[in-house]
C-alpha cells in the first residue's frame, strides 16, 4: 500500500478533492497552513512534509489507501477495457468506459494518464466513432513527445485502423510495415497480424493476406478468441478465393458458417452466404452460386450496398448462364438502388448490362470509355477486370478489329 510520501503528484490531487468538495483554500488550509503555502503544494511549486498532507487529506475525508486503491482499480480496468475489445465485446466494454469516465478526474494524476486517452482512441475505433476517433488523434499527436516507446507503438498502431477505417490502406500498411519490422513492443501479435492481413486484402495481396492472415489465426486459437477466428476465416477465405485455392475456401467458409450461428454471430451470415456464392462461381457452379447468393439476399434487411453487391451478383452469374429475363430483371433493380444509392460503380455496371441485353449496339463503347476506366482506378481485383477484358476483346474479334483485341487480350495476360 503506498504511503503519503510514495503518492506521486498529490499537490493536483488535494487541488482536484478540495474543487470536488466545494472548498476553499482557505477553508482547507485553516489551521494546517498557509493559503500561499497551500496554493504551492497544490501546484507542485513547494513540497509539502508529510504531516501537512495527511493533515490536509484528512480534512478533505480522503485516506490514502482508497486512492492508493483507485489506482490500482483503474489500472486493472484499463487491462480489461483492452481485453474487451481485443475479444469484440462491446457490452463488456461499453460497461467499462463509463466507469472508467467516472474516474476520469482521477486518473491525470496517475502513471495511466496516457495509456486512458490511447485506449479512448481504440475505444472510439471499436465503436466505428470516426469523428470522436479523428479529434482524439490530433489530441493525442500533441503529446507525442511524452510518450513511452511502447505508448508511441499503441498510437502508431490505432492510427493505422483509423486510416484504413478512412480506406487509406496503403499508408495504413506501411505503419504496420515499420511496427513489425521495429518488433513493437505492447501489441496484440494476433490483432496486429489480423490488421496486416486486412490491409494487405484492401490492397489486393492476397498471398500477404494468407501468409499474416495465417499466422493470426493461430494467435486467435491460442487465445480462444472465436468472434476473431471468425473474421480471421473470412479474409482467408476470399483471399483463397482469389487464389484459386477452393479446397481451402470452401473449408473456410464451411466452418463460418457452422460456427456463426453458434456463436450467435448471425450478423456475419449473409457476407458469408456471398462469399460462398463468390466461391461457387468461381468454381463454375453456377447454380449453387446463385442459391447461396439469394441466401445471402434473404437475410440483409437493409437495401444497402451490400444488398446492392449481391443483388448485382445474381444478375451477372444468370446473364452469363444465358437466363437473360431474370438477369435483366436483377439489372433493373440494381440501377434502381444504384441510383438511389448514389453508386456510380453499380449504375455503370447495371446500364451496361441492360444495353446488352437490348442488344444497343453502344453497349461495348460505354464498356470501353466508362465501365473499365472506372474499374481501374478504382484498382478493382484483377478476376473482376479481366473478365471485362475478355469482354472487349471478344467483341473487337467479332468486329475484325484485331489490334484492339489483341491489346485487351494482353491486358489479361
Amino acid at each position: 500500500m503506498k504511503t503519503v510520501g510514495e503518492l506521486m503528484d498529490f499537490g493536483p490531487l488535494i487541488k482536484y478533492y478540495r474543487t470536488q468538495r466545494g472548498m476553499t483554500q482557505k477553508e482547507l488550509a485553516e489551521g494546517i497552513c498557509s493559503i500561499p503555502h497551500l496554493s504551492k503544494i497544490e501546484h507542485n511549486s513547494k513540497e509539502g512534509n508529510k504531516e501537512t498532507i495527511a493533515l490536509l487529506l484528512e480534512r478533505l475525508g480522503v485516506k490514502i489507501e482508497d486512492v492508493a486503491g483507485q489506482e490500482k482499480e483503474i489500472k486493472t480496468l484499463l487491462d480489461d477495457f483492452d481485453d474487451k475489445m481485443t475479444f469484440q465485446i462491446k457490452t463488456e466494454a461499453d460497461r467499462i468506459y463509463s466507469r472508467l469516465k467516472e474516474l476520469g478526474g482521477l486518473i491525470p494524476f496517475t502513471p495511466y494518464i496516457y495509456t486512458y486517452e490511447l485506449y479512448k482512441y481504440r475505444y472510439m475505433l471499436f465503436k466505428g466513432e470516426d469523428v470522436a476517433a479523428e479529434v482524439q488523434h490530433d489530441l493525442l499527436k500533441k503529446h507525442l513527445k511524452n510518450f513511452s516507446r511502447q505508448e508511441r507503438n499503441l498510437f502508431d498502431y490505432f492510427t493505422s485502423i483509423y486510416l484504413m477505417r478512412q480506406a487509406r490502406y496503403h499508408q495504413a500498411d506501411l505503419i504496420l510495415e515499420k511496427l513489425d519490422e521495429e518488433f513493437a513492443v505492447g501489441i496484440n501479435n494476433g490483432e496486429f497480424l489480423y490488421h496486416r492481413a486486412f490491409a494487405k486484402s484492401h490492397m489486393l495481396q492476397p498471398g500477404h493476406v494468407i501468409h499474416f492472415g495465417k499466422k493470426a489465426l493461430q494467435h486467435f486459437m491460442e487465445q480462444h478468441n472465436f468472434k476473431r477466428i471468425l473474421h480471421t476465416l473470412m479474409l482467408l477465405g476470399i483471399n483463397f478465393t482469389h487464389s484459386k485455392i477452393y479446397e481451402e475456401a470452401s473449408s473456410c467458409f464451411e466452418h463460418l458458417i457452422r460456427n456463426a450461428e453458434l456463436l450467435k454471430e448471425t450478423n456475419l451470415l449473409p457476407q458469408i452466404y456471398h462469399n460462398m456464392g463468390f466461391l461457387q462461381r468461381k468454381m463454375n457452379r453456377s447454380e449453387d452460386a446463385v442459391r447461396f447468393f439469394e441466401k445471402s439476399l434473404s437475410m440483409q434487411e437493409e437495401k444497402n450496398i451490400n444488398y446492392l453487391v449481391t443483388l448485382y451478383a445474381i444478375g451477372e452469374t444468370k446473364h452469363s448462364e444465358g437466363e437473360r429475363k431474370e438477369a435483366k430483371q436483377c439489372f433493373e433493380e440494381v440501377l434502381e438502388l444504384a441510383e438511389k444509392l448514389e453508386s456510380n460503380k453499380y449504375l455503370l455496371l447495371s446500364t451496361f448490362y441492360l444495353m446488352l441485353e437490348d442488344a444497343d449496339p453502344k453497349a461495348f463503347e460505354l464498356l470501353e470509355t466508362k465501365v473499365i476506366p472506372l474499374l481501374e482506378e478504382g484498382k478493382e481485383h484483377r478476376d473482376d477486370l479481366e473478365h471485362f477484358y475478355k469482354f472487349l476483346a471478344n467483341y473487337f474479334i467479332k468486329m475484325e478489329m484485331f489490334e484492339k483485341a489483341v491489346y485487351y487480350l494482353n491486358k489479361i495476360s
